[in-house]
């Protein structure tokens, strides 16, 4: 065999620069994603990211129970034609995939909520607003271009404040209300506070400035873009802290849900159930879907994994709400995993926001497209050729390894 030969069996042509990002040529998966965020992000946005409650037993506990389970195929079973659409809240969707809402995502990238909701526009998916969202929602929507949008709630100690903003979204076109019941009061985040994050602005120290000058890309842009703030609550400036810890002031409660009801005309969810209890009560209270959820364990640590949570609330509430799912997802077999066990649909949070630091709006589209194909891909090799198809005859626990004799 001479050398010409030889090249022929070598392949030596590049995959295509998705988006036009050549970085992201190289990102296969979430986890490739989040290598490239973290190269360029500062310390203390990386820390906001990923950080969790205390000492982030939660967090953890939410991936370690992906790998506790295993995935029982079913062979012989024609898969040529997959079908991953669904319908969450009224909205039909191309896929069981909601990108969920994050606080402060301009402290990943400068556009922030314009480019995720860009992103979602393009894939067909909802996507889920933040109360601490860094810009206007009348300027998401425009990004939308009536695509969906929910907005996230969090209940003010003042309940005109959060009147004030359901009216806003609802003036805007948002579709559906995700009241967010996890955070009565705000927990103690002890990586956010070693890196100086005093939301909505990073503390600026020594080491922050030190830090964000070895990112240029990114301390250009933060230097360069209007100061970060959360425009629809008209929070800035010195009083930003002070007005936070009014927020989560621990009075919210389920009397709450009636006069939510008088402000809102369309879907309510409830974001954060992790008790079987709690579930039936919301549906005894006609709230359209419960999100089963630990808020990423960024709230109470040792909290159960949301994983773990989600087969009994299932069972809890049948066919009488929605049940989606929340916290953990990096890959389309834990997708999969979750619909297996009872959830519609999953919302995604992080494995977003790592598309986001890296790429901007290219980056959040390449992540949708990376969980859809794995989605795909596991769904075939299960013998599923449509969600219906996915059952709790799939999923099992994972058996301890055997000693070796």
């Amino acid at each position: 065999m001479n050398l010409a030969e030889i090249r022929e069996l070598i392949p030596v042509g590049r995959a295509g620069a998705p988006y036009g990002e050549r970085a992201l040529a190289r990102c296969h998966s979430i986890g490739d994603l989040r290598r490239l965020a973290r190269r360029r992000l500062p310390a203390a946005a990386i820390g906001y990211l990923e950080g969790g409650g205390e000492d982030e037993w939660t967090l953890r506990r939410n991936r370690e129970a992906f790998g506790e389970v295993e995935l029982v195929p079913r062979v012989l079973r024609d898969v040529s034609r997959l079908d991953t659409g669904t319908t969450v809240l009224g909205t039909p969707m191309p896929l069981p995939l909601v990108l969920a809402p994050v606080g402060s995502p301009r402290m990943f990238h400068h556009e922030g909520e314009l480019a995720v909701a860009r992103a979602a526009r393009r894939a067909g998916l909802a996507y889920g607003v933040s109360t601490l969202a860094t810009q206007p929602l009348e300027a998401i929507a425009d990004a939308a271009q009536g695509s969906a949008l929910w907005l996230q709630l969090y209940l003010w100690g003042d309940r005109s404040a959060s009147r004030k903003l359901v009216a806003q979204a609802a003036a805007a076109g948002y579709r559906a209300l995700l009241l967010t019941v996890d955070t009565s009061v705000r927990s103690k985040r002890e990586r956010e506070l070693r890196h100086g994050i005093v939301l909505p602005t990073p503390e600026l120290t020594l080491r922050t400035v030190v830090n964000g000058a070895r990112h240029p890309g990114w301390a250009w842009h933060f230097l360069t873009s209007p100061a970060l703030g959360f425009p629809n609550l008209s929070m800035s400036g010195p009083t930003s802290r002070q007005q936070l810890t009014q927020m989560f002031d621990g009075t919210v409660g389920w009397p709450d849900l009636g006069w939510i009801r008088q402000e809102w005309d369309g879907p309510i969810a409830l974001k954060g159930v992790l008790s079987p209890g709690d579930a039936r009560r919301a549906a005894d209270e006609g709230v359209d879907a419960v999100i089963v959820s630990n808020h990423g364990g960024r709230q109470l640590d040792h909290a159960p994994a949301a994983l773990e949570a989600l087969p009994a609330i299932a069972d809890a509430v049948g066919d009488r709400v929605e049940v989606l799912f929340d916290s953990g997802i990096r890959r389309g077999s834990d997708i999969v995993t979750a619909l297996a066990l009872g959830a519609r649909a999953v919302l995604v949070g992080r494995a977003h926001l790592y598309g986001l630091a890296a790429a901007g709006e290219a980056g959040v589209r390449h992540a949708l497209d990376i969980l859809a194909d794995e989605l795909r891909t596991t769904m075939a090799l299960c013998g599923a050729a449509t969600l219906a198809d996915l059952d709790r005859s799939l999923v099992r626990a994972a058996r301890s390894p055997q000693p070796a004799a």
